[in-house]
């Protein structure tokens, strides 16, 4: 995959990987694959040789602050999907589906309300649901991590370290902010969402509040969720489960 720079509407260097406009099939749209708070487009490297291997064009992005993706002043939820939707202006794609994890899941569900005919299908994995207004504060998992996630966070970083050395970790704080602040306007553009959404949740220790997962699922016009065993990564941590899972559901 081709890695090359755009820069946003908002002036900020935004990195993404492509396989090629001829590496995809006329039937289907491109793949834009979405990385979590952290991470960069790396995460994404086995299922996008997957995807890749079953003929689709696939485009991964690093967000602002991460990766090979320029710092910022600025980490709104808002620009952060702007500056996808940025690349896929740049790369002339007007119909896609769209894969995010945690932030990125996030990112895309704004993606997905604003260009209502632009996105095909949606899948959505272990993004925290805003707060409503009226709800308690927001209050993340603390549980400690398994064996098993400790093993594949150890990997991950052996195999990609910059993603942890390139992650403006000033970020934290303002996305955490954000998730703890209700956002009625996310509620109510849920039912602007025409994509096919699948929702995938990671069981042990998610990030997902179960409560406001069934009124996503009963809000958005054709929403699947799936749980796993799995914690905040399921792509990462169950990985076979998760192209088992999602494959089928953008093909």
């Amino acid at each position: 995959m081709s890695i090359a720079n755009v820069r946003s509407a908002g002036g900020i260097e935004i990195s993404y990987r492509d396989s090629g406009a001829g590496s995809g099939t006329a039937e289907l749209p491109p793949v834009v694959l979405v990385h979590g708070m952290g991470g960069d487009s790396g995460t994404w490297d086995r299922f996008a040789r997957a995807l890749r291997s079953r003929d689709r064009r696939v485009v991964s992005v690093d967000l602002r602050g991460h990766g090979r993706s320029a710092r910022a002043s600025s980490y709104l939820f808002e620009e952060f999907a702007a500056d996808i939707m940025d690349v896929c202006d740049h790369l002339e794609l007007d119909h896609v589906d769209l894969v995010g994890h945690s932030l990125g899941g996030h990112a895309a569900s704004l993606i997905a309300q604003r260009r209502t005919t632009g996105v095909r299908k949606l899948v959505i994995e272990e993004a925290p649901l805003p707060l409503r207004p009226g709800d308690p504060e927001q209050v993340f998992s603390r549980k400690l991590p398994s064996m098993s996630e400790l093993w594949h966070a150890t990997t991950s970083l052996v195999r990609h370290p910059r993603a942890a050395l390139a992650f403006d970790k000033s970020m934290t704080g303002s996305a955490l902010t954000q998730f703890r602040q209700p956002d009625q306007l996310w509620w109510e553009s849920l039912p602007l969402i025409e994509a096919d959404t699948l929702f995938l949740r990671g069981g042990l220790g998610g990030m997902v509040d179960s409560d406001r997962l069934r009124e996503v699922s009963a809000t958005v016009k054709r929403c699947e969720v799936r749980s796993f065993r799995t914690g905040h990564s399921v792509h990462r941590d169950g990985y076979r489960e998760f192209e088992a899972a999602v494959v089928p559901f953008i093909s």
